[in-house]
């Protein structure tokens, strides 16, 4: 991406070296995979990972001192200009529809962290809470990206962040809430359903982010496009599931399978219209 004089957005807390949180279980990375894919990325309430954690007995993780390396700096400064590019594209969207965009904090922490959803660490993934309207990120997840998922390059970081904020876009809508309402009514089968719906009109919104930025500022580049198809590939349900367990169970799929994750973040990337991303109307089996 072509990011050179690009605004830093200063809604970021940095708290790299002061986390402290529940572990997750004390499980790594491939562990919450192994327990429910669905929090290893771009996931569902972290409230529910968390009360998970509680329940197989978690213990206290305590930040460890922190030096910040030349990458991570650099880093640093990339997440600080995608969640700035997030702020122009969703404000001019929002204020477009006559409506107030609020944008969400950026919180970078290392190892474990405090959220207004409770406490989580770095294995449970880049995550939302609506509670506090945060985005909560351990930069070294782009790292694991490479290591899990053999995905890398800068566009798929920024998808990472962009979906993300994609939910904030729904919570705000009010869009989250709702359908969190109809997951607790619903039978199992029908809630992951619902999780889908919503995993993939994030994914969408991340699309259209990407269609507004490259517009304004003219930031893709030869490849970007590429890494983040091959990321939303990467994290599709069946993909995940087939690496952990050799088979698929489509009823309990909760992103999105590989083609549904790539069809509608290029969706997003192609229109660029917010209208176009109704992930809750079409049928299931036509997603």
């Amino acid at each position: 991406m072509q990011l050179e004089g690009r605004r830093q957005s200063t809604n970021v807390e940095d708290r790299r070296g002061s986390s402290t949180a529940k572990t997750v279980g004390g499980l790594g990375l491939g562990g919450i995979v192994i327990v429910g894919i669905i929090y290893m990325l771009l996931g569902r309430n972290p409230a529910e990972v968390i009360q998970m954690a509680n329940q197989m007995g978690g213990g206290s993780v305590s930040g460890t001192e922190y030096v910040e390396t030349e990458e991570d700096r650099q880093l640093f400064e990339f997440c600080t200009k995608i969640l700035a590019g997030t702020e122009d594209v969703w404000s001019a969207i929002f204020r477009q529809n006559g409506l107030t965009y609020v944008p969400p904090k950026l919180v970078i922490f290392t190892d474990a962290v405090q959220s207004g959803c409770g406490g989580a660490t770095s294995s449970s993934g880049p995550f939302y809470c609506s509670a506090d309207q945060s985005v909560y990120l351990d930069m070294s997840f782009f790292k694991d990206m490479k290591r899990q998922f053999g995905t890398t390059g800068d566009f798929a970081w920024a998808y990472v962040i962009a979906h993300e904020v994609g939910h904030h876009v729904q919570n705000l809508l009010g869009t989250l809430d709702k359908v969190h309402q109809q997951m607790a009514r619903s039978s199992q089968t029908v809630s992951n359903q619902l999780s889908v719906r919503l995993e993939l009109q994030a994914d969408f919104y991340a699309g259209v982010w990407a269609y507004h930025d490259n517009k304004n500022y003219h930031s893709l580049e030869d490849g970007d496009i590429k890494e983040g198809l091959d990321a939303a590939s990467a994290i599709g349900d069946d993909r995940l599931q087939k690496q952990t367990y050799g088979r698929t169970v489509p009823d309990s799929f909760t992103h999105g399978t590989s083609a549904q994750r790539m069809r509608w973040l290029k969706k997003g990337l192609t229109t660029g219209n917010p209208a176009d991303g109704d992930t809750f109307s079409p049928a299931y089996s036509a997603l």
